[in-house]
């Protein structure tokens, strides 16, 4: 058992039914592993959010344009917007444990700093991409719009 299947599982189970709806129980049950397997890995359901978390920043960080700031903000957007299982931590529900991790230094590492090069800049722009997944534009060319008049000029100009 890997941690990464747990992580797989914890992902499927999490756009099925949220975040916070989700118990240590369910996700050793779906990964096919004992709860002692589990929390050998993951020592409490705050842990295996941190984690999920964690990774699925890196990956998008992975993922998004250099050359274009708002490119890449919206990009990052966009992507989390087709995956359910990420998509999932930013309901009404789940809205509250999103925010506490998304300022987390592995988060910001991740996502903030592929984007721009200081940490306070990146933290600032972390909560930028969270607001927009909580509070979505009308479309996409209104968001465009509020990250290239808003966002851009902020930290282009550091």
């Amino acid at each position: 058992m890997s941690p990464e299947r747990i992580l797989d599982a914890a992902a499927a189970l999490f756009a099925e039914r949220g975040v916070n709806a989700v118990g240590m129980g369910e996700v050793a049950r779906a990964a096919g592993c004992s709860r002692a397997t589990l929390y050998r890995y993951f020592p409490d359901r705050h842990a295996l959010h941190v984690a999920f978390v964690h990774r699925e920043a890196r990956r998008i960080g992975a993922l998004v344009p250099r050359d274009d700031l708002a490119s890449a903000v919206l990009a990052a957007v966009r992507e989390v917007r087709a995956r359910p299982e990420l998509l999932a931590w930013f309901s009404a529900a789940d809205a509250g444990t999103t925010a506490a991790l998304a300022q987390s230094s592995e988060v910001v590492e991740a996502l903030g700093l592929t984007m721009v090069g200081d940490e306070p800049a990146a933290r600032w722009l972390v909560r930028v991409i969270v607001s927009l997944l909580i509070v979505p534009g009308r479309d996409e060319a209104e968001e465009r719009e509020l990250v290239e008049r808003f966002v851009v000029p902020g930290l282009v100009s550091r």
